[in-house]
């Protein structure tokens, strides 16, 4: 192996083999620097820590993403991200939801759901939620006290998402720091390095959070409301409806991915704004300027790094690189938006640029069903934010977690003049 002039990185070259711990804190708190060295030796590379090929060019990132030789779903059995292969009998729950899951799934059962669910949630038409976000985020605001220190990430960042898509799905906003522990108990299942303890605590959240689910879904079949729940149970696509087992998974998915992602992405795009100094304010001079400066966000700091897809043929990715039926592939999406060869000064942020385009909500058939109310939140929420309080400083430089697939702060302390 070849070292880099990064000490904790070691890049051979001649066979592209990468040896980086994605828990080694220089690389954690600021992945952007590894990936500068990486643009310039290779935009594709064997991750010997992960174990397979990992590919961070936009261009690569973007194509492969649409290439339907690849896929979610594992080939060698169920659909699951993480592997198969070792006894999974403690997994049941867990195992169980991604079954159903479209995230994980490949056509033709996941156009059937994507299309069942995309018209339900299409169907609540995101921007009439734009009043209601902006009165949360005022609502929120009010609570901080002048003058003394708040971690944004609890008192704003994570009740905001996490408030407005359990009322979308019609279950009870004050169960929300259950579903975000839940969420947050699924989620660690994706992290490099798990251990048993971390599976046995998903899969105990898996079949809380599904028991959960089942008693609201047999309550609105007698019921119907007005939200996205009785939609999920009365949306048809040819005479089909979700089964029952689909549509906890689906509304699981929508809960996770309708806050997990938009809390980083608000911590991160917070951090971003205040490290360019100067008033916040004029990053969202008018609706044009407040969507770009949200879409630099997007690409300037993203919340989800790597994204993992299986090949179902031998493929020759590159010259040098195939990839034979199972073996799974990683696209790192944070690199990707940092590529020199897309973007003029990757690693400048600039919501006036012309070159402005990103990953960070994929592409393809996988691309994420929730982009719309993740904008919109975005959008309303960082306006309000700064034009309620444009003196906003830190309180103490922030840190992010030990968690590279999910970027995002652990704390984000912050004054309010």
């Amino acid at each position: 192996m070849t070292k880099s002039t990064l000490s904790y990185l070691a890049f051979d070259p001649a066979t592209r083999q990468l040896r980086l711990d994605p828990r080694e804190p220089a690389f954690f708190l600021n992945p952007y620097e590894a990936y500068g060295f990486l643009h310039e030796a290779s935009n594709a590379f064997f991750w010997e820590e992960f174990g397979f090929w990992c590919f961070g060019g936009f261009g690569d990132v973007n194509r492969l993403l649409r290439d339907r030789r690849f896929g979610r779903q594992n080939p060698a059995g169920i659909p699951d991200s993480r592997g198969v292969g070792q006894d999974r009998t403690h997994l049941k729950a867990f195992d169980g939801i991604e079954a159903n899951s479209m995230l994980e799934l490949e056509p033709p059962v996941h156009t059937r759901l994507r299309t069942l669910v995309n018209r339900a949630f299409v169907s609540r038409q995101v921007e009439r939620l734009r009043p209601r976000v902006e009165a949360l985020a005022n609502e929120l605001i009010d609570r901080f006290e002048p003058g003394k220190a708040v971690d944004l990430l609890p008192a704003f960042a994570s009740p905001l998402p996490i408030t407005i898509i359990a009322e979308m799905l019609g279950v009870p906003v004050e169960m929300g720091p259950r579903l975000l522990d839940w969420s947050h108990q699924m989620v660690a299942m994706y992290i490099h390095g798990r251990t048993r303890e971390t599976e046995e605590t998903a899969n105990r959240a898996a079949g809380e959070f599904s028991d959960f689910l089942r008693g609201y879904v047999t309550e609105r079949r007698k019921k119907p409301g007005d939200d996205l729940l009785s939609l999920l149970i009365s949306a048809q696509e040819d005479g089909q409806k979700l089964s029952e087992d689909e549509l906890v998974s689906s509304a699981i998915l929508l809960l996770n991915a309708g806050h997990e992602a938009t809390v980083h992405q608000t911590g991160n795009a917070v951090h971003s704004i205040l490290a360019q100094g100067g008033d916040p304010r004029r990053f969202f001079t008018s609706p044009e300027a407040t969507a770009a400066t949200v879409e630099e966000c997007l690409r300037f700091d993203a919340p989800l790094h790597m994204f993992m897809r299986y090949a179902y043929e031998k493929i020759q990715i590159a010259p040098g690189i195939v990839v034979r039926p199972g073996q799974t592939i990683g696209l790192l999406l944070g690199m990707a938006n940092h590529d020199p060869h897309a973007f003029a000064e990757p690693q400048t942020f600039r919501p006036e640029r012309t070159d402005q385009k990103n990953v960070s909500f994929g592409a393809g058939i996988h691309f994420c069903i929730g982009a719309p109310l993740a904008r919109l939140e975005l959008q309303v929420s960082l306006r309000t934010l700064f034009e309620r309080h444009p003196q906003l400083h830190l309180a103490e430089q922030p840190r992010f977690r030990d968690t590279y697939h999910f970027h995002g702060l652990e704390r984000l302390a912050v004054v309010f003049s």
